[in-house]
């Protein structure tokens, strides 16, 4: 049975038309199946579908993103990697089925897999904790891209969280020092780094691993610091006003590449990626291939620079610093910059009335 959002009703009408006439045991009794009928209909829902994914609203992207049918990571690391060999356990207190994680292989290249999954029926989201991890997912990650580094294979992380697991026990065995550590493993490691972002991003909980070299989104993915539910509740005490959140929280795919906070957009097929699957399985793919590929000339040190500066060149398109380039030197980038040159005696006058104050109140103490 298909599961479709409260914007896809004339969807839905459409597609039960089409199965009705698919079926040639109607209530008339045995008749023939109308081809032309079918097809006229089958290119008015794909009409339909083109206007209303052309202009999804922030929150409609959230729903899409949300979808029961989307592919999960269990989906891609099936059909994406060879001999995948799942590893559990953290070391310390146990296995989080939350997120799945192993050693495999892509186009004969090894690669670390990992992937938050969410589950595909209430038994297996229970199960799955709906894709909240505990700190014991977070630690598991880490002895393993740790493992990955010492053996120079690159990490691919499927991303599909509302966020980390809120629970008193996970915050007892220290949820944020393990979120922190997870964001430090991944941001010096010297192996190239690869998250993709199929349904939400949400909070700490995704960037915990989607601090890579490239950040990839499928197109109706969000990725955002809340959800946009929480976010009106704390701003306007009142989380029916979730559009309004959505909006201002610029979490689209879109937005977020504007941004320079994501690398790529991957294309999904028309209505979603839950409508063809094997279509947008294709399409990561050829993402992973690109992404990896880019890599394969650098070295260690080149790979960790890289990922260094695209964090720190965030934000800083227009500001002190002219080559965003080499934001990791040593040098002192503000008194190269325009800002320093075309403010210098602004800036001299300011310090000097400052060391004025000082003086004056220090001879007055």
């Amino acid at each position: 049975m298909k599961n479709y959002l409260n914007f896809e009703t004339d969807i839905k009408d459409l597609e039960t038309e089409i199965e009705k006439l698919k079926d040639p045991y109607n209530q008339s009794g045995l008749s023939e199946v109308d081809t032309q009928k079918i097809l006229k209909t089958q290119n008015e829902i794909d009409e339909k579908l083109r206007q209303i994914y052309s202009n999804l609203d922030p929150w409609q992207t959230t729903m899409v993103a949300r979808h029961e049918d989307r592919p999960k990571s269990k989906f891609f690391i099936d059909n994406l990697f060879d001999d995948f060999i799942s590893l559990s356990g953290d070391r310390y207190y146990g296995e989080d089925k939350s997120v799945l994680t192993g050693f495999a292989k892509f186009h004969g290249q090894s690669v670390l897999v990992i992937g938050q999954e969410k589950g595909e029926d209430l038994d297996t989201r229970i199960q799955r904790n709906f894709g909240m991890m505990r700190p014991e997912g977070y630690r598991k990650t880490i002895r393993l891209m740790e493992l990955a580094e010492k053996f120079k294979i690159p990490v691919i992380s499927f991303i599909d969280t509302p966020g980390a697991y809120p629970g008193v026990g996970a915050e007892e065995r220290g949820q944020a020092e393990a979120i922190a550590k997870s964001i430090e493993c991944c941001m010096k490691l010297k192996v190239p780094t690869l998250a993709i972002i199929i349904g939400e991003g949400g909070s700490g909980g995704a960037i915990a691993l989607a601090s890579a070299n490239k950040v990839v989104m499928l197109e109706n993915a969000i990725y955002s610091v809340i959800s946009p539910e929480g976010c009106a509740t704390i701003l306007w005490r009142d989380p029916k006003k979730m559009l309004d959140a959505a909006k201002a929280m610029k979490l689209s795919a879109k937005d977020l590449l504007d941004l320079q906070i994501i690398d790529e957009i991957v294309k999904e097929p028309l209505g979603g990626a839950h409508r063809d699957r094997n279509l947008i399985l294709t399409n990561v793919k050829n993402s992973i291939i690109k992404n990896l590929d880019y890599f394969k000339q650098m070295s260690s040190d080149e790979i960790f620079s890289d990922r260094k500066n695209k964090f720190l060149r965030i934000g800083r398109s227009e500001g002190f610093i002219d080559n965003t380039d080499k934001l990791s030197s040593l040098g002192d980038p503000v008194s190269n910059s325009r800002f320093f040159q075309k403010h210098r005696k602004n800036l001299l006058i300011l310090s000097s009335f400052v060391l004025l104050a000082l003086a004056l109140i220090l001879i007055f103490l």
